[in-house]
């Protein structure tokens, strides 16, 4: 009503959820019928998910019924990989805009999923913050925006080695990988 744009996106029911703590699986159908909201948006906005070349990035987002203290924070910038990338860098011309887009994914992805999910207490967040202050200070940066591509480039770098070292795992590569455990999560 306020005719300002909101993305399209559909809803996972807290029954699924409820569902998923009970079993620890998804109720039958539950997987096509995320694919199948997938694809609605897909259409609508003329993106694919894990496209190379015009790629869709999604967002999981936890709520519930009632407010409650401890909810899961947002998962952004879902599907970003070092493929998907080089299309965000040709769609939106902006390749700083990418890599800094990819750098958040990392931090909330490695913090909510990784980390958050999985009941460690391993402080990524703190670990991954450091790191970024680590090159602001090398480069004598005072703002996050004024760190140029590159910068952000060789951080995103050096996240996923912090994150390989903390669990002995990737950061995934692979866009329904980073879907599937967000989800999860």
């Amino acid at each position: 009503n306020l005719k300002i744009p909101v993305p399209p996106g559909f809803t996972i029911s807290t029954e699924v959820c409820t569902y998923f703590m009970n079993t620890g699986k998804y109720p039958p159908g539950f997987k096509k019928q995320v694919t199948q909201a997938l694809n609605h948006i897909e259409i609508s906005i003329n993106k694919k998910f894990g496209d190379n070349l015009n790629p869709l990035l999604l967002s999981v987002r936890s709520g519930a019924r009632q407010s409650m203290p401890g909810m899961m924070e947002t998962v952004l910038n879902i599907g970003l990989t070092k493929k998907t990338i080089v299309g965000l860098i040709k769609k939106t011309n902006n390749e700083r805009f990418a890599y800094d887009s990819l750098r958040r994914l990392i931090t909330m992805y490695a913090d909510v999923v990784m980390e958050k999910a999985n009941g460690l207490d391993c402080q990524i967040r703190n670990k991954l913050e450091k790191e970024f202050d680590k090159i602001k200070k090398k480069y004598h940066i005072k703002n996050d925006y004024d760190l140029t591509s590159k910068q952000l480039k060789s951080i995103c770098e050096n996240y996923e080695k912090i994150i390989q070292k903390q669990f002995k795992l990737s950061f995934p590569q692979n866009h329904k990988q980073q879907l599937w455990d967000s989800i999860e999560a």
